[in-house]
């Protein structure tokens, strides 16, 4: 229904420009309208003739009525057409766009409300897990993967509270339902940090001081563990499908998840507060 609305909407466009630019079509057109109006005197004269007074007297009044309607018609036919069809189909195309089953992509954009993420919103307070001790984030796999992680901040205290309470509900859901236990790889992150990253590319940061969300606690970097061991590796099966299972739980939590960006950043979420970043 939209293509065949927006076609009539061409061909209308073109009618218009074809009588704007081409004196025979106006030519025709005119003799058209003349050709009708003569089909109508017509008409009316062969009333007339019958002798019905009252209809003849009706008819002449029509016939008169019409021929001026005729006369007003051709004189402006270009301004009334243009008219119409900016007053038509404008709204027409609105109301066909508005349409439910023009964003059926939205329909299936809500998440259902997790237990737990309830329980947070009503008050419950979760307690960060153990520390893991340092040697697990200087290992060769994950030395490869995300270097200078050894001088990383996972302090949760530095976090924000609210954004705190909605990760640890997160890794709270992935461990009981999911099965996959989390550790905080990075959390609060100084503007010298983001800034000495920033200088290692886009391969690891695109964002300046105070342009991420680490610098206001809003923001961490996580993963899972495996065995004892961090698996941060987009490559192992499990551990894509504990990221995809993350992102959604992080999403009903009401954080953003980076697996979502151009730039995909699987393992980091972060509470959007409104005037908290630089552009």
């Amino acid at each position: 229904m939209f293509i065949f609305s927006v076609l009539v909407f061409f061909l209308l466009i073109c009618a218009g420009a074809w009588l704007l630019l081409f004196s025979g079509g106006r030519e025709l057109v005119a003799q058209s309208l003349a050709q009708l109006t003569r089909a109508l005197e017509s008409h009316w004269q062969r009333l007339n003739r019958q002798g019905v007074r009252q209809a003849g007297v009706a008819g002449a009044r029509v016939k008169n009525g019409l021929s001026s309607l005729l006369r007003l018609l051709l004189r402006h036919c270009l301004l009334l057409l243009a008219a119409g069809v900016l007053l038509t189909v404008p709204p027409l195309l609105a109301w066909l766009v508005s349409g439910r089953g023009m964003l059926g992509g939205f329909e299936g954009a809500s998440h259902d409300v997790n237990p737990q993420v309830l329980a947070l919103l009503q008050g419950e307070q979760l307690v960060p897990p153990t520390p893991l001790p340092p040697p697990a984030f200087v290992t060769t796999e994950v030395a490869q993967l995300r270097p200078m992680l050894d001088s990383a901040n996972r302090n949760w205290r530095l976090l924000d509270a609210a954004f705190a309470q909605r990760l640890l509900t997160v890794f709270k859901i992935m461990k009981e339902t999911h099965g996959y236990d989390m550790a905080i790889l990075e959390g609060y992150r100084s503007p010298q940090r983001q800034d000495m990253l920033a200088t290692a590319g886009p391969a690891v940061t695109n964002a300046r001081a105070f342009q991420s969300y680490h610098q206001f606690g809003l923001a961490a970097d996580c993963a899972f563990l495996r065995d004892g061991k961090l698996v941060i590796s987009e490559k192992d099966p499990w551990a894509m499908r504990g990221y995809r299972l993350y992102g959604e739980v992080a999403e009903a939590a009401g954080l953003h998840w980076g697996g979502r960006w151009t730039m995909m950043d699987f393992g980091h979420t972060e509470l959007r507060l409104p005037g908290t970043v630089r552009k």
